[in-house]
């Protein structure tokens, strides 16, 4: 099981930009990583994923504003949050799926206000 840990979280102001970083415990370079967040009263939703070639998804809602990277020699994944909006205040769990498996971080909170 890989085991993963995200930092970055905290306050910000609606406008501002965030980074946060998932560290995996061993190498990545084959799995699909992603982020997925869970916002107080609604339910999980899917922000990004990117695959072992790089190639990148992202949930309608933050198309344009978020931007999933990785570095397999770091074995770390990274979502860049632009433009953040009240709206995107919720938990972020990083997670890595492989084969018919998935992993789930603790989750770092982000909070979106003024």
């Amino acid at each position: 099981q890989v085991q993963l840990v995200e930092s970055g979280g905290g306050l910000v102001q609606p406008g501002g930009s965030l980074r946060l970083s998932c560290l995996a415990s061993r190498s990545i370079s084959t799995y699909v990583m992603g982020w997925d967040r869970q916002a107080p009263g609604k339910q999980r939703e899917l922000v990004a994923t990117v695959a072992h070639d790089g190639s990148t998804t992202y949930a309608d809602s933050v198309k344009g504003r978020f931007s999933i990277t990785r570095d397999n020699a770091k074995n770390t994944v990274y979502l860049q949050m632009n433009s953040l909006k009240p709206e995107d205040t919720a938990v972020y769990y990083c997670i890595c799926t492989y084969g018919l498996a998935s992993s789930w971080g603790q989750g770092t909170q982000v909070p979106v206000s003024s």
